[in-house]
């Protein structure tokens, strides 16, 4: 039943006629409204507002067999969402070879399509990226370090390079992993029999001596902040023998921090240490249609005052204005 006239008069006064004391936090501040009396119909003005607040975004794998048009959706969808910067877990170009011209080729086309996202875009080697001295050294003549620390808004963001073998070591997967996927593309059966497959580091990957050096330098130098993000390709810790790893691990134990990493095409969330340890799914990647937690998506972080709030939202559930994927 509609309120009489005169009882609407009571509960709402005309805009000129407010006071300072009417508006939240008087003139100037964020929330003002016009509700006269202490009934409101909100349930309260404690906005997040927290001094350093941020979004950020990280994207997966989007090789070991690239579908077409999926990264282009996901550029389109960040765009969308607007965070303030991307980071990403490795494989973003295909790379299996020693051609220099071809591995420019590939990274020239990523770039363009990572320069649409509009916010900075932090690139993460994988091993598409990264395996063999061919990849590395055009890495390096392109990009620089395969692996380096920043700080953002109190914020540090560690970039390992999980392909960081000795070079012995690095060149039989190097090899291994050539000859595999020649049988692959020859249609050989009984592939995953052949060498590549049975070495630990195909999975896990390796942190080297000075990386491991670096890392926890880095931890050292910036005791201050108040989270940190680590962000490698490999889930090196898997591998308990891997010491580089073991050493970060150790000058983390008593920070709160957070682990993204990729290659398994399949998202997963492992508690380790008391910490959050993300296995990313894909943004292009190839997928295994049997495990349900094989799909593409983006994972969108917020930072806030206690910490981090983790959300994967996927690319077929982020729609446009229209109501349609853009």
């Amino acid at each position: 039943m509609p309120l009489p006239a005169h009882s609407l008069r009571r509960r709402w006064l005309p805009l000129a006629a407010l006071t300072l004391a009417a508006c939240a936090g008087g003139r100037g501040a964020a929330f003002r409204h016009t509700v006269a009396g202490p009934a409101v119909p909100w349930t309260h003005t404690r906005f997040d507002t927290t001094a350093g607040g941020f979004t950020f975004a990280v994207v997966s794998d989007l090789n070991g067999g690239e579908r077409p048009g999926v990264f282009a959706q996901a550029v389109r969808q960040l765009r969308l969402l607007r965070p303030e910067l991307v980071m990403s877990v490795g494989d973003l170009i295909d790379g299996p070879t020693t051609v220099d011209s071809t591995l420019q080729r590939e990274w020239n086309d990523f770039d363009a399509r990572a320069r649409e996202i509009g916010a900075p875009f932090f690139r993460v080697g994988g091993n598409h990226d990264l395996t063999g001295t061919a990849l590395r050294a055009v890495w390096q003549q392109r990009y620089g370090p395969t692996w380096y620390a920043f700080v953002y808004k109190q914020v540090l963001f560690l970039v390992l390079d999980t392909e960081d073998l000795p070079p012995e070591r690095a060149r039989v997967l190097f090899e291994a992993r050539t000859a595999a996927i020649r049988a692959s593309d020859a249609g050989r059966a009984n592939t995953d029999t052949m060498l590549y497959y049975r070495l630990p580091e195909r999975v896990t990957g390796g942190i080297g001596a000075e990386q491991s050096a670096y890392m926890v330098r880095a931890l050292q130098e910036h005791a201050d902040v108040r989270w940190t993000f680590l962000f490698f390709h490999k889930p090196v810790w898997r591998n308990a023998g891997d010491a580089g790893f073991a050493a970060i691990e150790a000058a983390l134990a008593n920070r709160p921090y957070s682990v993204f990493s990729g290659h398994l095409h399949a998202l997963e969330r492992t508690q380790r240490r008391g910490r959050d340890y993300f296995t990313l799914g894909t943004t292009g990647g190839s997928q295994d249609a049997r495990n349900p937690m094989a799909f593409d998506h983006l994972t969108l972080v917020r930072m806030t005052g206690d910490g981090p709030s983790v959300a994967h939202l996927r690319l077929d559930g982020i729609l446009g204005a229209d109501g349609k994927r853009p």
